[in-house]
């Protein structure tokens, strides 16, 4: 495997160009990404699947589709509507809308290859993943928690950051996908000082917040309870906090996780970072979900994905939605146009990797 590089800076090119994964080829990632490209895009789209599946999913849904080969070297043009752009990543097995075959594991993870290690090199700006199935990945025989854990492992075992977004809601978490009983082990002050600082520079360098406003959700009920309903939030999650807020983060909490997602707490917030999985994303999906998109901070590249997993029972019916992905392909598109005008020389620009 190529050695990694601390960074992949993005050239200043009037049409950027990003790749976009199927995911799993049985669901609808397929389904989104013919639906998307009845629209035009400013950038390039480099989608990276199987065309023979594109175009089959083409004609169940009765949408026009036009399939070009890639060529890394030609001119880099935004993408018309009708029209795509195609890293052809063969499958290793038919596919049949709605059905899982174990046999296509390593297709969806040979896709993720390419468009990291395209991302890494510098190939693409910024790369799009669609739904993949986590089960019938590890029924194949890979050990496979998520698109978070495998980006970052591939970047270099790099700290990742899963920021959802809907709107003006942002929530992060401290921990992904863990099993419960092992979120409480997994808390801990260096931890948080390296999330809490990845979360507050993405909010400046990819959001545009100059002096991000992050409210923390505590890890027991009622925040601990002043130490009664469990000591982690006093012996360490403040303590943390306490140390940020010395270099200069506008912090609040530890918050009871019951009040930190009420109007007038979100009011004052940028983002909002919850302990684990299910404390911060049932709120996230309920405010918007078809609509949100799930940001990986922490990585040396850009990347977003849809909110949702892979609707098997949807898959060739026409009846996805593709506002995630619409909405993850123009949250890539404005988060590399942030980047583009990040100014290195800019003394307030934080130095995360100091921690």
């Amino acid at each position: 495997m190529p050695s990694v590089p601390e960074s992949s800076p993005l050239q200043p090119q009037s049409v950027p160009r990003i790749a976009l994964t199927a995911g799993e080829p049985a669901g609808i990632g397929p389904d989104l990404l013919v639906q998307m490209a009845q629209l035009p895009c400013r950038a390039q789209r480099i989608v990276i699947a199987d065309p023979q599946v594109l175009e089959e999913r083409a004609r169940l849904l009765g949408l026009p589709l036009e399939l070009r080969t890639y060529h890394p070297d030609a001119r880099v043009e935004p993408s018309p509507a009708g029209r795509l752009e195609v890293l052809a990543i063969p499958t290793l097995a038919p596919v049949i809308p709605g059905r899982l075959d174990p046999a296509n594991a390593d297709h969806v993870l040979s896709m993720l290859e390419a468009a990291a290690s395209g991302c890494l090199a510098g190939t693409f700006d910024a790369m799009v993943t669609g739904p993949v199935h986590k089960g019938v990945i590890n029924e194949a025989g890979h050990a496979f928690t998520g698109h978070t854990e495998w980006l970052a492992a591939r970047a270099g075992g790099v700290r990742p950051v899963m920021l959802l977004v809907a709107g003006t809601l942002r929530v992060a978490l401290a921990t992904t996908h863990l099993p419960l009983r092992d979120v409480a082990d997994a808390i801990t002050e260096t931890l948080l000082l390296e999330i809490l600082e990845i979360l507050h520079d993405g909010l400046r360098h990819d959001f545009g917040i100059p002096n991000p406003r992050i409210s923390v959700c505590g890890l027991n009920p009622h925040a601990g309870e002043q130490g009664v309903l469990g000591s982690e939030d006093d012996a360490v999650i403040a303590p943390a906090l306490q140390k940020l807020r010395a270099r200069g983060m506008d912090l609040r909490g530890p918050l009871p996780a019951d009040t930190a997602f009420t109007p007038r707490v979100l009011a004052g917030a940028d983002a909002v970072l919850a302990m684990y999985h299910d404390q911060g994303l049932p709120v996230l999906k309920h405010a918007g979900f078809g609509q949100a998109v799930n940001v990986t901070l922490g990585l040396p590249f850009i990347r977003t994905s849809v909110d949702h997993g892979t609707a098997l029972d949807l898959a060739g019916t026409g009846m996805a939605d593709p506002g995630s992905f619409q909405a993850a392909e123009a949250l890539a598109l404005e988060r590399i146009d942030s980047r583009l005008h990040l100014d290195p020389e800019d003394p307030a620009t934080p130095a995360w990797a100091d921690l």
